[in-house]
């Protein structure tokens, strides 16, 4: 991208911006006062909004939030005891989670890969399982993991990891299968060993397939996180949101749900970078 394109592109990015925290505060304004009724208690009538500004959603605006923000952000590694941690310390629990998952399933996902997309027998024999077990939600497998691993971070982990197989495996399998037919012609010429011919001729060549499949596993696994810990509960961004909307903390709520984008974002643009490190320029 070129500078003028990247400074155009800010700039819509900045003005869409602007008027979206523009409708937020205007739907969000207080209304008028609504004025109580004869007789009506002043207590009774501030419980029920009268007689002071309400807000027009019941939602907080742009303001709160930003107050809400400078918060949390001051200390974010304050814990207070199992129901009041700091907003830093829930991500380290998600990200440990979800890294965890993620790398297990690398180590099973890409060798397993590379023996799919090498072999057309094991690609066939495998596909109707992969095909079966692929459309599988991951938070189905959450009550036998529960079941069996009798832990319930163990439990997340094993979700992630379950979620984060598929694409990985079967991303890397399309990749070395179309690895140029010409490439494994010179490498048979020259008689390379299979294991140098995997790291040296089919590994670089796959590579920007494999980083795809690994970003799109990191996505779904970072989505899948945050429902898994609304079920097991204890510590993270999703049991975070969970306990927080029970305190009815529409304010915490919310700075959750942009934590979790902002930290998803930045997860996605790591691997971008990774994948133009290895993308192939002829």
């Amino acid at each position: 991208m070129t500078k003028s394109l990247w400074m155009r592109s800010s700039a819509v990015s900045l003005l869409i911006l602007v008027v979206l925290l523009f409708f937020w505060h205007a739907a969000t304004v207080p209304g008028p006062a609504a004025s109580a009724p004869a007789g009506m208690s002043d207590e009774y009538a501030a419980m029920m909004g009268m007689g002071a500004a309400t807000p027009k959603a019941g939602m907080p605006g742009p303001a709160d939030i930003a107050v809400t923000v400078w918060e949390k952000l001051s200390d974010p590694f304050y814990d207070n005891g199992p129901n009041d941690k700091g907003i830093g310390i829930q991500l380290g629990f998600s990200l440990a989670r979800v890294l965890a998952g993620f790398f297990l399933a690398a180590l099973v996902a890409i060798p397993l890969g590379f023996v799919i997309g090498m072999s057309p027998v094991m690609r066939g024999a495998l596909d109707p399982f992969i095909q079966v077990m692929k459309p599988i939600s991951p938070l189905a497998w959450m009550p036998l993991a529960l079941y069996t691993i009798k832990d319930s971070s163990l439990s997340a982990i094993f979700v992630i990891f379950i979620c984060s197989l598929w694409p990985m495996l079967i991303n890397t399998a399309h990749g070395v299968a179309s690895v140029k037919r010409e490439w494994l012609n010179v490498a048979l010429t020259l008689e390379v060993t299979p294991l140098r011919k995997a790291f040296q001729v089919i590994l670089p060549a796959a590579a920007p397939t494999i980083l795809t499949g690994m970003r799109i596993s990191m996505g779904i696994a970072w989505l899948v996180i945050v429902a898994a810990e609304m079920l097991v509960g204890g510590t993270g961004i999703g049991y975070f949101v969970w306990n927080e909307w029970n305190n009815l903390s529409l304010n915490n709520v919310i700075f959750a749900i942009l934590s979790i984008g902002v930290v998803g974002m930045a997860l996605d643009l790591m691997f971008g970078w990774v994948s133009r490190l290895v993308a192939y320029r002829e």
